[in-house]
């Protein structure tokens, strides 16, 4: 069994603390979904755990199965099972989505044998029109489309830890049933590495989780997870908002220092 383990992790951006210590443990199987307002620092978590440049970690730890993520590149995190799917996904012109899967597959000592099918027949199952694989990564796609993308991507590479930022985000019903359940059937079966996916899934809003049913909701508040609990949480938060639970004091803009459109280093999370 595959376990994320995040231990006392404080991380800042220039020279101003965003997250504070947050201790959180992703298993295999399980969904754990992070919640919280505007500049709490969820997609800080996010890139501190994958590596995007930006953020430096002052103190605490993140492990996967016992190895020390931090002191790996964003492309060796990728390599041992982490996986973002990424709330803004990039357009790469010229790189072709079938040749970023075969040389992410290749790298993991994976056979690509077959490749051509599982793709369409992934496509299929969460609705992505076999028009779109023959198309540079995302190039010219909508909103929902790179966001099935994504998931499809995320299916095909069958990592032992995903990081959702934000999948629902621009996302019609439809697809957002797709997509969510998708991840979700990968959380109850096994993938590459034999066992089922965990899933770590940062939502602003409670539709995502009636798909993805999460076995813990945590609330992220100003650097901090405040409090954790069942499904219920994530109902509570819909009735009554964030203000019983506490308010980001920093901006929102601070949760996001830097962003880069069209940059390659975005691909490392394959």
């Amino acid at each position: 069994m595959s376990e994320l383990v995040i231990t006392g992790l404080h991380a800042r951006v220039a020279e101003r603390e965003i997250l504070k210590g947050i201790d959180l443990t992703v298993r295999s199987g399980e969904v754990h979904a992070v919640m919280g307002p505007n500049g709490a620092g969820k997609s800080t978590l996010s890139g501190v755990v994958m590596g995007k440049p930006g953020y430096e970690v002052t103190a605490g730890t993140v492990t996967l199965d016992g190895v020390d993520v931090l002191a790996m590149e964003p492309w060796e995190r990728a390599s041992i099972g982490l996986h973002l799917v990424m709330q803004y996904p990039t357009e790469v012109p010229g790189v072709m989505l079938n040749d970023v899967l075969a040389e992410a597959l290749t790298a993991r000592g994976r056979s690509i044998d077959g490749l051509t099918s599982q793709l369409r027949t992934e496509a299929a199952t969460i609705g992505f029109e076999e028009r779109f694989l023959e198309r540079p990564l995302n190039v010219d796609l909508s909103g929902g489309e790179k966001k099935r993308n994504e998931t499809l991507q995320l299916a095909i590479l069958a990592p032992r830890i995903a990081i959702l930022d934000e999948l629902d985000s621009g996302l019609d019903i439809d697809a957002l049933r797709d997509c969510a359940r998708r991840v979700e059937a990968m959380s109850n079966e096994p993938q590459a590495a034999g066992e089922p996916l965990g899933v770590l899934a940062i939502t602003h809003y409670s539709r995502l989780l009636h798909e993805l049913r999460p076995d813990h909701v945590h609330i992220l508040a100003d650097g901090r997870i405040v409090t954790s609990g069942g499904f219920e949480l994530a109902e509570q938060l819909e009735a009554d908002g964030y203000a019983a639970f506490g308010s980001a004091e920093s901006e929102q803009s601070a949760d996001r220092p830097v962003e880069r459109p069209g940059s390659l280093d975005d691909l490392f999370s394959l």
